[in-house]
């Protein structure tokens, strides 16, 4: 049976691997975020001399990877 949508509805097995899919993808987020912004930060702090850009890369990329992750939770109950 459809819904008003005119989509099947979910089981209960299709709506645990989605919302299990949904938090590996949150988790994954802040990993990849932090490894980019940090590589990043290595990057520029080899190519202009500096000894702290790394460090700034893994705290702004911790600052973006936990804004992703709130976004990607928030969704799952939905």
């Amino acid at each position: 049976m459809k819904n008003t949508e005119g989509e099947e509805p979910e089981t209960e097995q299709q709506e645990s691997m989605r919302k299990g899919s949904m938090a590996y993808a949150a988790g994954l987020t802040i990993f990849i975020s932090v490894l980019s912004f940090m590589g990043v930060g290595w990057a520029l702090d080899r190519w202009l001399g500096t000894g702290w850009l790394m460090v700034a890369g893994i705290i702004f990329g911790a600052a973006v990877g936990l804004l992703q992750f709130v976004r990607i939770i928030s969704r799952i109950d939905k």
